[in-house]
């Protein structure tokens, strides 16, 4: 697990001095090493985390024997090992590291692109051919690894984190419908950033950057994984997802340094936690962290798995203390705006792990792949045709409550744009703006809407996951994991998202995973050969922070400060009006509004450090 940074501009842009600026922002990401490569061309840069084979031969950059090529990379390749049996007898002889990264390097001297099909893990890759000046890249296949690039149709860099290529002298103007992606989202979907120019490597791609062109190819997409035999035998389904799993947590223990489980309490990270202790060696650490808010705190639930799996359990319980000591880094952190308040307790988790362990592994996924959220009943609802047709005058009934569970099903009923369905029922589970209150919320109001491009599933519930799986997930939930874990040095390892488990999900009945009213039904079967169901025979909790109370207590400040009708009228990016018809909802009572103040607070608290870094 490392940061990696550099540049290729055949007209000599870039700089050794500008390699360094970025690849040094990417400390966080690799403390125990750092290297450089720079031919005037293409520069390449690396900060490594050392995870396998700690020696220093492992360090990058690294050369082939020939020297012709030379590589960085971010992530693990988990099937290394067998990997090396694809290689001629003499370059498996001769490799001198015990790690994945040479492994790599030399199957792609040998196969080239080929070999990105073999790979088993999560990574950002960049490799260099001296003898034809030509950089290759590549990002993983559900994205995992982060891998951002700039292209200006001349000159091209690529990053692990966004602050890396603000270290390069180029343009950083603001990219203004991926503010009105952010509104309606939370986040800022691929293959947009923030600023013009600056992209993100769509997940399962790869591309080729030469003088003469940028060229970017698909080698993997959820699409392909779909078929029309759908899986619907139980004992089958079960026993297969079992032997999966079981692969995928074997794969990811593999490390020569040490390791433990993220435990919520609740199904996913229940399951990888039990399936790490039924294979690892000795005792497994295991890490949660709980609120004073009861309804917040699951700590109590996780206790208990830690107790019947007999881990090594560690547990931090979070004030509003701890909160407020981590907002104003959150976009140093994120680089972009990013509203996802569940950085924070994650932020602090990554922390508690590092004191322990080095790598730790995580149930991220499970939701989206078994049909975990409340949000794939609503895609259901919305397109039957009994709502269909009479989804106006229920939704003026619903407009009459005064309770959040009113006002978010007013609104989700309150859709003329049925095309748009997914990411407006993601976007009001998720309580942000609808794209007809964006438009009005601008002071500048563009021609643009979010349109999503996702394969369709067999059900409305199986889409709404298919569109999850290739936004949310990747723009939301796993660049959550990644910059909170680096950001202390950890590695995150997520075993429910290896791309043989989620091929074989794609290809599960939706009766396999919603039974009787019953989520991830399949997977809980799984689960219960490990763990006593009574232990999870709760509500559906979620791994999130009282932002509702704490905005309205001592982060009140937030909403004091950054939208102040001084700050918000200086951007002119917001209309204050409608921001101040907000607050005084917000603070009147209506709990409904608290996380599109919390979306418009962090927003302007990006543009309160973009203007200061002019």
């Amino acid at each position: 697990m490392c940061g990696i940074a550099g540049f290729y501009s055949s007209k000599g842009r870039f700089s050794e001095v500008d390699l360094k600026a970025m690849t040094n922002s990417l400390a966080h990401r690799g403390p125990d090493a750092e290297g450089y490569f720079f031919d005037g061309i293409c520069g390449l840069g690396h900060r490594r985390l050392s995870i396998l084979d700690l020696s220093s031969e492992a360090n990058q950059p690294m050369y082939t024997e020939s020297r012709r090529y030379v590589m960085v990379f971010n992530g693990e390749v988990y099937n290394y090992q067998s990997l090396k049996e694809k290689l001629p007898t003499e370059k498996r002889n001769a490799l001198k590291t015990t790690g994945d990264t040479e492994v790599l390097l030399a199957l792609f001297e040998h196969y080239g692109e080929e070999a990105v099909h073999w790979l088993n893990g999560m990574f950002a890759i960049a490799i260099y051919d001296k003898q034809q000046q030509t950089l290759w890249l590549c990002r993983d296949r559900i994205g995992i690894k982060p891998l951002y690039y700039y292209w200006n149709g001349q000159h091209f860099a690529f990053a692990s984190e966004l602050k890396a290529l603000c270290h390069l002298p180029i343009p950083k103007a603001i990219h203004t419908p991926a503010i009105v992606d952010f509104l309606h989202l939370g986040y800022i979907p691929a293959p947009k950033s923030i600023y013009q120019n600056i992209y993100k490597l769509p997940a399962g791609h790869f591309m080729r950057v030469s003088q003469h062109n940028l060229q970017q190819f698909s080698y993997w997409s959820l699409a392909a994984q779909l078929t029309d035999n759908l899986i619907e035998d139980e004992p089958t389904a079960k026993q297969q997802l079992k032997e999966l799993l079981q692969q995928a947590v074997r794969y990811r223990l593999v490390s020569d340094v040490p390791l433990g489980v993220f435990l919520s309490g609740g199904i996913d990270s229940s399951l990888v936690a039990s399936l790490a202790t039924e294979q690892a060696e000795g005792r497994i650490n295991s890490f949660s962290i709980g609120f004073q808010e009861h309804q917040f705190n699951e700590a109590a639930y996780a206790k208990k798995v830690a107790s019947h799996l007999g881990t090594n359990h560690h547990e931090l319980n979070v004030s509003t203390k701890e909160a407020k000591a981590l907002i104003p880094q959150l976009i140093d952190f994120y680089d972009e705006p990013y509203a996802d308040s569940s950085a924070i307790p994650t932020l602090l988790v990554a922390k508690l792990a590092r004191q322990h362990v080095t790598v730790a592994l995580g149930g991220d996924g499970g939701d989206e792949l078994f049909l975990g959220y409340g949000m794939y009943q609503w895609a259901e609802r919305l397109h039957n045709p009994f709502y269909r047709t009479f989804r106006w005058p229920i939704a003026q009934l619903l407009k009459l409550g005064k309770q959040s569970r009113f006002q978010k099903a007013y609104r989700m009923f309150n859709t003329a744009n049925t095309t748009h369905l997914p990411s407006h029922i993601f976007s009001q589970e998720q309580l942000f703006f609808t794209q007809q209150e964006i438009q009005a919320l601008l002071c500048h109001p563009i021609d643009y809407q979010f349109t999503p491009r996702f394969p369709e599933g067999k059900t409305h519930a199986a889409s709404q996951s298919l569109f999850d799986l290739s936004y949310y997930l990747p723009d939301d939930l796993l660049v959550k994991i990644d910059r909170a874990t680096m950001r202390s040095g950890l590695e995150a390892r997520v075993p429910l998202l290896d791309h043989q488990v989620v091929a074989f999900a794609l290809q599960l009945s939706t009766k396999l995973k919603y039974r009787q009213g019953e989520r991830k039904y399949l997977l809980k079967q799984v689960l219960y050969d490990y763990v006593p169901k009574h232990l999870f025979d709760r509500p559906k909790q979620g791994f999130s922070i009282p932002l509702v109370r704490w905005l309205r207590g001592d982060l009140k400040y937030l909403i004091e400060n950054h939208l102040s009708e001084k700050n918000v009228n200086h951007y002119r990016v917001i209309n204050y009006n409608k921001v101040n018809q907000i607050k005084k909802a917000y603070l009147a009572g209506n709990d409904y509004f608290y996380n599109r103040l919390w979306s418009l607070i962090i927003l302007h608290q990006f543009l309160e450090k973009h203007e200061s870094n002019k």
